[in-house]
């Protein structure tokens, strides 16, 4: 084991900066991600909206049709992103006007 001494005056002056860090941390997560995290969708959501089964969820993941974010082994969808994969859905299906399933998003 190595032990390091520093004078006092500086380690209360690198305590005092890594507080001031926390600090801006703790901020800048409270304002982003708090904020966005509460408009992505889970899978659940997401299969509810698309009618789908977790597998045919899986299957987009996987083709790269629905881009995801995992945080912690939990996958988040953007709304927009849900979105798109109506919008070409009903394009193929020619049913451009399909207001059904474009009005579960409005949360």
């Amino acid at each position: 084991m190595e032990i390091i001494n520093i004078e006092k005056k500086a380690f209360e002056t690198m305590m005092a900066r890594f507080e001031q860090l926390a600090a801006k941390v703790q901020t800048l997560c409270y304002r982003y991600d708090a904020k966005r995290m509460k408009k992505w969708y889970d899978n659940q959501d997401v299969c509810q909206i698309l009618r789908i089964s977790p597998r045919k969820l899986q299957s987009l993941r996987d083709s790269g049709t629905l881009p995801f974010a995992k945080i912690n082994r939990k996958i988040f969808y953007k709304p927009e992103d849900v979105q798109n994969v109506i919008a070409v859905g009903n394009t193929k299906n020619g049913r451009e006007n399909e207001t059904v399933t474009t009005n579960c998003l409005k949360r």
